[in-house]
């Protein structure tokens, strides 16, 4: 009791400090600090170890690598066209769009006893063992390469619904801590993709994408360092022989769920909007280290140019949590992707040389609209990520908030290989790019379109109208008390 007591006490205080109103300039320097602290006592320091580990290290820090590393090995050792890389793109994000499948792993089959920690310290050791076979292997074949990616991914995507679900489950018991949570796990991973990026262009010029490969070892393993540390009470005499009734009613329970209109609606719109935004990514990076029709920017270059990109996306990450989060989705919404089709039209300037015209280098000008760019889709998608995390019914967090998330990976597959197509009918190549201006065009075109779709999202603001899911009895894993007043009325 004296323990509790102590603890009950460190909380408030913890908490107090964190939302005290500004004390001036020291208060910038001591307020993430006292912010981390309250988080840490509020959720178990071993929590937020977990989602800075996975989400800064392994899938920001680490991604940044694998992103930059997968470039350039596609292009220099796998020799592909820009076109076939977008379809191989997609095909190792698979293991993402199957997302629930991993979240019912986590949330009805405990191993040993344990929820979450097993499945940390098996996606590590298949991360470990994947990357080991890439940065190993003289001349992989192509096909083995992207089974090889795509295991990569699988032990990421393990990771990621596993710490997923312990965040869903600290916001069902924290609401009024979902959005600073969801902020952690955003400038956690904001901050790993910038330091990532930075160094990655470096790393690939001194050791190659397969040793860039090889280092990513180490991110993976310290997934399974995660799993032996996270704090997580152990299940005794758990019943085997339901789990396939548990199955069932998970599934039973999401789709019980997704047929409520304030639940599917935002759902087809996060696809929608993904979707009809055409990722042409491969024909631009193409074209940037091309040196007759390109800039042929240097590999560290590169790396420079995508760590700006990470920049934005953690000034939109401190914008959002700061000073947008109590807004309306809709006008978030709203904005957000008219801003994000006018920032597409810089790539269009930069390809028909406008920039060099006005006196702008390339290196300068791509480093704004990278900047731009990242930040916008950061401040569009975390009102999002904080309603998804509300939306997940008690016991099945990690599968709901996988299938969310899945939806939203179903999008961007749809994206890649759509843009992959447009590359390929654009006779876009490894050294052709007359009509690459033509595919930006219509690209920007295309993510403007959902402006259309705004009346599927909710009206009100995401912090505000799941207030009830402090009332909520923890075996209940419908949605109906939930999702009551979505719309604010």
């Amino acid at each position: 009791m004296v323990e509790e007591e102590e603890n009950t006490e460190a909380c408030g205080k913890a908490t107090e400090e964190a939302d005290e109103p500004n004390k001036g300039l020291c208060y910038c320097f001591w307020g993430p600090i006292y912010w981390f602290k309250m988080l840490a006592v509020e959720m178990h320091w071993s929590f937020v170890f977990g989602v800075v580990s996975i989400y800064g290290i392994n899938q920001g820090f680490g991604g940044a690598l694998a992103r930059i590393g997968t470039e350039y090995y596609m292009k220099d050792d796998q020799k592909v066209q820009p076109s076939e890389a977008q379809i191989y793109t997609g095909i190792t994000s698979i293991p993402w769009i199957i997302k629930p499948i991993w979240g019912l792993l986590t949330d009805v089959l405990p191993i040993l006893g344990y929820r979450r920690r097993p499945y940390f310290i098996l996606s590590g050791l298949l991360g470990v063992v994947s990357m080991l076979l890439i940065s190993l292997h003289r001349k992989l074949h192509l096909v083995f390469a992207i089974l090889a990616l795509t295991s990569g991914n699988t032990a990421v995507a393990v990771a990621d619904v596993t710490v997923d679900a312990c965040v869903a489950q600290k916001s069902i018991c924290h609401p009024s801590r979902a959005a600073d949570m969801q902020s952690l796990c955003a400038l956690s991973y904001s901050i790993g993709g910038l330091l990532g990026f930075s160094i990655s262009g470096v790393f690939i010029h001194l050791i190659g994408p397969k040793g860039v490969f090889g280092l990513l070892t180490l991110p993976a393993a310290l997934v399974s360092l995660v799993g032996f540390l996270l704090a997580e009470p152990q299940m005794s005499n758990f019943d085997y022989s339901e789990v396939n009734q548990k199955f069932l009613d998970a599934t039973k329970a999401m789709w019980t769920t997704l047929k409520c209109p304030d639940v599917w609606r935002p759902c087809l719109y996060m696809y929608l909007s993904f979707a009809v935004s055409l990722n042409i990514n491969e024909g631009l990076f193409y074209w940037y280290t091309d040196s007759k029709e390109g800039p042929s920017f240097s590999k560290e270059t590169v790396g420079y140019i995508f760590s700006m990109g990470a920049v934005g996306a953690l000034l939109g990450a401190i914008l959002y949590q700061n000073v947008l989060k109590d807004k309306h989705l809709r006008d978030m919404l709203f904005w957000t992707q008219l801003l994000f089709g006018l920032a597409g039209m810089l790539d269009l300037m930069l390809v028909q040389r406008v920039n060099l015209k006005l006196g702008i280098p390339d290196y300068i000008f791509v480093v704004i609209g990278e900047a731009v760019s990242q930040m916008i889709t950061r401040l569009k998608w975390m009102p999002l990520l904080v309603l998804s995390s509300k939306l997940c019914p008690s016991g099945i967090e990690g599968t709901f908030f996988a299938l969310l998330m899945s939806i939203d990976n179903l999008g961007v597959l749809s994206s890649s290989w759509g843009g992959g197509l447009l590359l390929h009918l654009l006779n876009v190549t490894r050294t052709k790019f007359h009509n690459l201006w033509l595919a930006i065009l219509i690209r920007n075109i295309l993510r403007v379109s959902p402006l259309c779709l705004l009346f599927l999202v909710p009206k009100g603001d995401p912090n505000t109208f799941m207030d009830d899911t402090e009332d909520r009895e923890p075996d209940n894993i419908e949605l109906a008390s939930l999702i009551n007043g979505v719309d604010g009325r």
